[in-house]
């Protein structure tokens, strides 16, 4: 069976039903819990390849941070926003799934069937 990764976030309700979507198709993910181990700089590039999308597309942009960071500001670039995430790892969007070197975010959790 194919590896499967969850960065997960267990006061999510989206990233619980990702997981238990996960394990009733039998699948035991390796979970990442990412606020207590965010992700760092490659591995978040290799997510925005995986996902094929801009920075801001894993980002929660909802966040009070993210304004208070002035995170919209399109004068930054991606490694300023990657930092920003590392930083203030509840910036990232949850959850996301990696399997098959493709990655999907869990919103619907239904998304991420598509690459397990």
């Amino acid at each position: 069976m194919t590896a499967v990764t969850l960065y997960h976030n267990p006061k999510c309700s989206k990233s619980r039903q990702t997981l238990a979507l996960l394990e009733n198709k039998g699948v035991s993910p390796t979970i990442i819990l990412y606020l207590e181990t965010p992700p760092d700089a490659s591995t978040l590039k290799d997510l925005l390849s995986q996902l094929n999308v801009e920075t801001r597309g894993i980002m929660r942009t909802s966040e009070d941070e993210y304004t208070e960071q002035n995170l919209e500001d399109d004068a930054l670039t991606q490694d300023e926003l990657i930092a920003a995430i590392i930083a203030t790892p509840k910036l990232l969007q949850r959850p996301i799934v990696v399997s098959n070197n493709q990655a999907r975010i869990g919103r619907p959790p239904e998304s991420v069937l598509e690459i397990i």
